[in-house]
């Protein structure tokens, strides 16, 4: 994201820095408000707390990749989509039992993977089994393994992200569990790494590089002309996992 929003500012004569704030809170604001430097902000998956306690003087001059509020306009891949296109797809493939390994829970924008499972699972008639867990292959490993214990009869683990996915992976093949023979495995990202693993991951498109320019690209347009809310499209993609 930063890369991306770097590469747009660069044309407009702006330098691009990367600052680390707090989940809760919007401590860091504040003082980027008084920096006379600052042109504008990108929030990278922000949370509510740290929307509404946005300083006034920084209105106008915010964009948040993730989730939005009526003072900050949202930039965002369509998560919702994205996500019931992989699982109509496990659905359409014939699995009938499917796990899915939540997002981080502080996180609003992964909400809408989860509310998109909770959907397709009950206009299909399937079982909901939601487990807590993260974007990480730690998480997806420690998911699986509790998939399978809590609900030996799975045959289908969806992640909230392709390294989460990986996680799934490398402990089901540690089990002896076949993929996608015994239990099917998508993520959510396809990021560069889900075409080389074994067997390849299904998944679904996040383009986070132009998520981060078209964030840039609202901050430097013309004052006024941001969307509310954009959703950049999410699509299947197959592979041999699922």
């Amino acid at each position: 994201v930063a890369g991306s929003a770097a590469a747009v500012a660069d044309g407009h004569g702006v330098g691009v820095s990367l600052r680390w704030a707090p989940v809760h809170g919007g401590g860091l604001l504040p003082g980027l408000a008084a920096e006379r430097g600052v042109h504008g902000v990108i929030l990278l998956n922000s949370t509510y707390p740290v929307l509404y306690s946005l300083p006034t003087r920084l209105h106008g001059r915010v964009v948040s990749i993730g989730v939005g509020t009526a003072a900050v306009p949202s930039i965002d891949v369509d998560n919702y989509a994205g996500v019931t296109a992989v699982l109509r797809h496990l659905c359409a493939s014939g699995r009938e039992r499917i796990a899915m390994i939540e997002p981080p829970a502080w996180m609003p924008c992964g909400r809408q993977r989860s509310a998109a499972y909770r959907q397709v699972m009950v206009d299909a008639g399937r079982p909901i089994r939601m487990l807590p867990g993260g974007y990480c292959s730690d998480d997806g490993w420690a998911g699986a393994v509790e998939a399978m214990r809590r609900w030996p009869d799975t045959d289908a683990i969806f992640a909230a992200s392709d390294d989460a996915a990986f996680g799934v992976l490398a402990a089901l093949r540690e089990m002896g569990v076949r993929v996608p023979g015994d239990v099917a495995v998508a993520g959510f990202d396809d990021s560069h790494a889900a075409a080389l693993t074994h067997p390849s991951l299904t998944t679904a498109t996040h383009p986070v590089r132009a998520l981060g320019a078209a964030a840039a690209q609202a901050l430097l347009g013309p004052t006024g002309a941001v969307a509310p809310q954009t959703r950049l499209p999410s699509e299947l993609v197959l592979r041999c996992s699922a």
